[in-house]
């Protein structure tokens, strides 16, 4: 099923969108990370469409097509309030359901922890409730850990310096090649380098770790989930270790569901479309009716 091509006015930004199903179904808002698009929801965009849902995906601020965000503001809360510009912009109601991956799934535990009653359900994956993530650091029992996730995210310093923006062109595709091993990227990379067209571009993409790992390290690091939340998190996956998912459960908000997919790195839902769209269906179920 091919996708309807949206530009949709919110918050003051216009958002490029793909978008799968009838315009009058519930909303499913499918949120990407780095080094990613909207078009990695190609899979469960349509899977939910035949479900009865509403799904749109959008280019998140800085991605091409959607506006560079004003005054270069990439805070994990400014694409939670990009969300909720969404959220009311295509009419969503008490019955939207959304679902973020790796930086769209940071902006996902963010709005659980501020409006945890906009969505009915929330799918997470490849980054379990962000306050976790520094945890393992505080204990001796846990320093393995985090001494392993330290190596894997050689990439948040990475970031910081000047000029790395002119590197991506090889920094990109040694990420999809170490963070989900053995998968053929060579059509999500083509649309990466769509949505990443000039510089301005990149150095957005880029100001996602260099704003949230400077000036909002506090914020980003100490958000909680703030409601039920089916997690998912690749078994193979070498960005984010999946051990991290189950050292806190009580980091979950009751109710909520984690699950290690094996045979899948840190695009899981790329690797293994069939098993991460039943987990996913099975959570939000069939689209509810008005």
């Amino acid at each position: 099923m091919d996708p309807e091509r949206l530009l949709l006015d919110a918050g003051g930004m216009t958002f490029g969108a793909l978008a799968w199903g009838s315009t009058d179904a519930p909303l499913a808002l499918l949120i990407h990370g780095y080094p990613d698009s909207a078009w990695t929801w190609r899979h469960l965009g349509p899977y939910l469409a035949e479900r009865g849902w509403r799904a749109v995906a959008p280019f998140t601020r800085g991605y091409a097509p959607t506006d560079l965000a004003p005054d270069d503001s990439y805070f994990a809360a400014d694409q939670a309030g990009d969300i909720l510009d969404l959220h009311t912009a295509l009419g969503g109601d008490e019955r939207a359901v959304l679902v973020g991956h790796d930086w769209g799934a940071l902006a996902t535990w963010t709005v659980t922890a501020t409006e945890p009653g906009r969505f009915a359900r929330y799918v997470t994956m490849a980054l379990p409730p962000p306050y976790t993530l520094l945890k393992p650091a505080t204990s001796v029992k846990t320093l393995g850990v985090a001494a392993r996730q330290l190596r894997m995210s050689w990439y948040f310093a990475y970031n910081q310096l000047p000029g790395t923006e002119r590197t991506l062109d090889k920094v990109i595709p040694k990420h999809w090649r170490d963070w989900s091993p053995g998968y053929d990227a060579t059509e999500d990379l083509e649309h990466v380098f769509d949505a990443l067209c000039e510089p301005r571009r990149r150095r957005a993409a880029l100001r996602y770790y260099r704003n949230n790992l400077t000036r909002g390290l506090l914020d980003t690091f100490a958000v909680k989930a703030g409601a039920p939340a089916l997690s998912l998190h690749g078994e193979r996956d070498g960005c984010i270790q999946a051990e991290l998912g189950t050292l806190y459960p009580e980091s979950r908000v009751p109710g909520s569901r984690y699950v290690r997919v094996p045979d899948a790195g840190h695009f899981l839902h790329l690797e293994q479309p069939e098993k991460v769209n039943g987990l996913i269906g099975d959570w939000v179920g069939t689209a509810p009716q008005a």
